[in-house]
């Protein structure tokens, strides 16, 4: 990847979002986000050149579910 180059990068392990390439220096990448501006500056391995890789990259974990009870009935 280059500057002026679109990626995208997972946050939170939850949302993927677009933003481009300002800066290149040492494996590190300086960011801005397309949609609000910002940036940030990031290692290699977090940026994805499609949005399907970076979407492959989030992991689903199964939801768990927590038992309801009264926690006095575990005294006994």
């Amino acid at each position: 990847m280059k500057v002026g180059d679109t990626a995208y990068i997972v946050e939170s392990n939850r949302y993927v979002r677009e933003v481009e390439i300002r800066k290149c220096s040492g494996g590190m990448f300086l960011v801005r986000f397309t949609d609000t501006g910002g940036g940030i500056q990031v290692k290699a391995h977090r940026l994805f050149a499609t949005r399907e890789d970076a979407e492959k990259s989030i992991i689903e974990r199964p939801v768990e579910k927590k038992v309801q009870g009264n926690p006095y009935d575990r005294w006994y």
